[in-house]
């Protein structure tokens, strides 16, 4: 019985070993498209917003069906922002970009944002956003002052 315990065990180990390395050599892969910093920082009407804005990158191409991905952040209270994809910071993939801009409030329940947009708007659409930037392979990004207006 104990012998036939232990077959049973090493067997069942081994299929186990055989799926995960099955499983890991199957499917695509999908590979981390290289990034590069971009930082800036908002102004709303001629003034530091005082609490965080969100921003978000929205290719003009389309999103890369291959590798999609999705760059964002949100401003500190001075306005100040670096742009992150993979990790904090870490930058966008190269490309032409417009970006949107929303000032939302922070429910503290929800841990969302929430709330009437206190830009009424100007800048949530991608279709519509003015704001564009252009990031390049190997530059940093700095996208000086943008300024921000809810009028």
């Amino acid at each position: 019985m104990r012998f036939a315990l232990s077959r049973l065990s090493s067997a069942l180990t081994c299929c186990g070993l055989i799926s995960v390395f099955f499983l890991v050599g199957c499917g695509e892969e999908n590979t981390r498209v290289p990034t590069y910093p971009v930082r800036g920082r908002v102004t709303v009407d001629g003034k530091a917003p005082g609490s965080p804005l969100q921003i978000e990158c929205h290719p003009v191409a389309g999103m890369d069906t291959r590798n999609p991905t999705v760059s964002r952040t949100e401003c500190d209270e001075a306005g100040n922002f670096s742009i992150s994809t993979y990790a904090a910071g870490d930058g966008v993939p190269a490309g032409d970009y417009v970006l949107t801009v929303t000032w939302l409030t922070f429910n503290l329940m929800s841990r969302d944002y929430t709330g009437p947009d206190k830009l009424n708007g100007r800048y949530g659409d991608p279709k519509t956003s003015e704001v564009k930037i252009t990031v390049r392979p190997g530059e940093e990004t700095d996208l000086g002052e943008i300024k921000l207006t809810t009028k």
